[in-house]
């Protein structure tokens, strides 16, 4: 552990509005703690802020005191790089506050708040922002890689729909980056993750949604588990822009009241698609879906938008232990199907699937440029091969799956990298391919004008442009 001078530690607290955390309290191995139960980094020093001054202040203390930092929003990332060993974690959590004004449809949002907190704050005048489908992810984090979810084909990705950010940069300033006021900088936070600085607010633009949305939930047996990809591959693509989809490939079974108690803990495949327009265009859409393979069973419900934005948590418990990997995919063909029905059987873990996202629609009108998104802006799909187990040895055995099935599928896929906020392990040549030659370049200027020394590199990492290489 590091030993720090405790005169400038006691300095440092007393000038803190939020909570210095150390070793010696009791409470230490709860507030450390992020949500991959696997993770048990052991920081010196956690600085609860309450302030864009208490965060300025830690970077001040972290460059004085020679620590290593890292910002911790939600703690939600699989490699647990919001808590850094023997440094000075930032964390914006007490910083969560939302406010939304109806008027202009936009909302401000604390650079600690999870999407539960942005959404219950969106809800209550009837919008949202297009974000995620866990509802403790941190809302920073996502909308720093890119963002999508049940919106996605509707309104694009979170980095979209941002309007402008407050940020703490490695150097004390601050500033608000907006396409009108430091337009590098704010191009970067538009999917280039936290490589930037510390982002203490974000306003987002908001869209009309809910407060109830149509859902139909299609499961099928793992032995029509092929047929039923290809009817997902030949009908998802041309789903109404109003509509979300999620595929669960390789999904357990949970013991839901949805599922009839015969089929609890069968293994297969399952389709949820939401719909954002009127019932009625909602089951014209699915009508196809229903009238392909037989299924094992199926839902047709409406539930609250807030309960959408959070079916998927009992998947991702605070606390369970993970690994995840993805891939960009432009098609389900033939040869991925075919893998997926090889390996899926194979997990070991009830809890381990692989949820695939469908991006089209809004997602694909948005200029390749425009964003530092690491990703093709085509119709595609994302799939997430994520591995999950309370077990550590089954988590071992699925962490060993998940990286043989992606490196069977990697052929098949659009790009080498893959999407940064899906990756546990962030090599350097992982980040390079998910934004390709020329964006991974231009990032890399942005960074070394606002990061030389990149302080902020607990992350999948822009490394700063050479000096003979900066614009």
């Amino acid at each position: 552990m590091t030993t720090l001078p405790e005169e400038a530690v006691e300095a440092f607290r007393s000038r803190l509005d939020g909570r210095l955390v150390t070793p010696d309290d009791l409470d230490y191995d709860t507030v450390r703690a992020v949500w991959n139960g696997g993770i048990d980094h052991r920081p010196a020093l956690i600085a609860q802020c309450a302030s864009t001054d208490d965060v300025v202040g830690a970077l001040a203390f972290a460059r004085d005191e020679h620590l290593e930092i890292s910002v911790r929003g939600g703690g939600h990332s699989t490699s647990g790089n919001s808590v850094c060993p023997g440094g000075l974690v930032i964390d914006l959590s007490p910083m969560n506050a939302v406010e939304v004004d109806p008027d202009t449809r936009t909302a401000r949002c604390g650079g600690g708040a999870v999407l539960a907190e942005l959404d219950a704050a969106t809800q209550a005048y009837g919008l949202a922002v297009p974000a995620g489908t866990v509802s403790h992810t941190g809302v920073g984090g996502l909308t720093l890689g890119g963002g999508f979810g049940w919106l996605t084909r509707m309104h694009g990705l979170t980095a979209d729909n941002l309007l402008s950010a407050d940020v703490v940069l490695a150097d004390g300033r601050c500033v608000r980056a907006s396409q009108d006021a430091y337009p590098d900088l704010f191009w970067a936070l538009t999917g280039g993750g936290g490589n930037f600085g510390v982002v203490t607010a974000f306003t987002f633009r908001l869209h009309p949604v809910g407060p109830e949305v149509p859902l139909a939930i299609f499961f099928w047996d793992m032995g029509d588990g092929e047929e039923a990809l290809r009817l997902v591959r030949d009908t998802v693509p041309g789903l109404p822009e109003a509509t979300g989809v999620l595929v669960g490939i390789g999904l357990t079974a949970p013991p839901q009241p949805f599922v009839p108690p015969e089929h609890r803990g069968k293994l297969g495949h399952a389709l949820l698609v939401a719909g954002f327009g009127s019932a009625e265009e909602h089951a014209e859409a699915i009508a196809p879906l229903a009238n392909g393979v037989p299924r094992l069973f199926e839902t047709r419900t409406t539930v609250p938008y807030t309960g959408l934005q959070s079916i998927l948590d009992d998947w991702a418990p605070r606390g369970i232990l993970a690994y995840e990997t993805a891939l960009t995919l432009r098609d389900l063909n033939d040869d991925v199907i075919g893998l997926l029905g090889e390996y899926l059987p194979r997990k070991s873990s009830p809890m381990t699937f692989c949820p695939t996202f469908h991006l089209g629609g809004a997602f694909t009108s948005v200029p390749e440029d425009a964003t530092a998104f690491g990703g093709v802006r085509e119709p595609t799909y994302v799939l997430d091969i994520w591995a999950v187990s309370p077990d550590p040895e089954w988590l071992v055995a699925d962490t060993a799956w998940a990286r043989a099935l992606w490196t069977e599928l990697l052929p098949h896929a659009a790009t080498t990298g893959g999407y940064v906020n899906f990756m546990a392990e962030s090599e350097e040549d992982r980040v390079r391919a998910s934004y390709g030659p020329e964006k991974y370049a231009r990032l890399a200027g942005v960074k070394a004008t606002y990061d030389p020394r990149n302080v902020f590199h607990r992350n999948a990492n822009i490394l700063p442009a050479p000096t003979d290489q900066r614009a």
